[in-house]
């Protein structure tokens, strides 16, 4: 039973890893997931999320074999 992390852009610098394999074991939504892969550090407030490649809010249901991904705002212009 797993979950997999993707980190991406400054996360993936900041975090040192471009993704992570969990135990899903009592892991129950994305908050979650990132109080195990983020090492105590606070989740960001602008923090963009998905699950299953889906954009979702820090509340999203999680289950086994899912993925979820974290990646800070995207700037343009």
């Amino acid at each position: 039973m797993s979950i997999k992390v993707l980190f991406f852009a400054s996360l993936r610098d900041e975090l040192g890893r471009a993704e992570d394999d969990i135990d899903a074991v009592d892991i129950h939504t994305v908050a979650d997931v990132w109080g195990v892969v983020a090492s105590g550090k606070t989740m960001p407030s602008n923090l963009l999320m998905a699950v299953n490649q889906e954009y979702v809010n820090a509340a999203a249901s999680v289950e086994d074999n899912d993925e979820v991904a974290f990646f800070p705002p995207v700037t343009g212009g």
